[in-house]
């Protein structure tokens, strides 16, 4: 693997180093060790799957807030989309800023997402899938959005959302939210 830092700290581009004869290749996705050699936060809980029908369909902007910040790293396995993370750590010189990347089947290049960056895609052909390894376990209540049109972010989304859940739809645009939106939740006390 090779890992390639990004203009935005704690972001970084997932390139294969395959190894090729005769019967095609072989290439390491994922190697804690080199992570943890390159600053980025290895912990992987859960993997999921995302397939996605049609070219234009949106998921996302979505992160969790603390105590359940989750790191993903992102990869295409079928088809091509367009990867759009947003940096919204608190004290961070770069909050708001965004880094998009073409990830396909064929380039089999992975986006490492930090905690505290909203994460995004749109599909560029139909029958594409997505696998994301993630840090931590998918939380409701610390689940937070922002919307993919949000013209304070002007995300360069590569073509109008044909396909888009209600839920990522209805986010809040960041002018209409409170700044505490994003803080860490209070967790309750739970009495024996």
């Amino acid at each position: 693997m090779r890992i390639e830092r990004t203009a935005i700290e704690g972001v970084a581009i997932v390139e294969l180093e395959r190894r090729e004869d005769d019967r095609g290749f072989f290439a390491r996705t994922y190697d804690r060790a080199e992570f943890e050699a390159a600053g980025l936060e290895p912990a992987v809980e859960q993997c999921n799957l995302s397939y996605n029908h049609s070219a234009g369909t949106l998921r996302g902007m979505h992160l969790q807030v603390a105590p359940h910040p989750e790191t993903k790293l992102v990869r295409c396995v079928r088809g091509a989309l367009v990867d759009i993370i947003v940096d919204l750590r608190p004290d961070s010189p770069t909050r708001l800023q965004h880094v998009a990347v073409e990830l396909t089947a064929e380039n089999r290049r992975a986006l490492f997402v930090p905690a505290y960056f909203a994460h995004g895609f749109q599909t560029l052909v139909d029958d594409t899938e997505a696998i994301y390894q993630v840090s931590g376990a998918y939380t409701p209540r610390a689940e937070r959005g922002l919307r993919h049109d949000d013209p304070d972010l002007a995300l360069p989304w590569p073509m109008a959302a044909t396909v888009i859940s209600d839920k990522d739809r209805s986010w809040p645009l960041l002018a209409e939210r409170p700044a505490s939106d994003f803080d860490p939740l209070e967790e309750q006390e739970t009495s024996a």
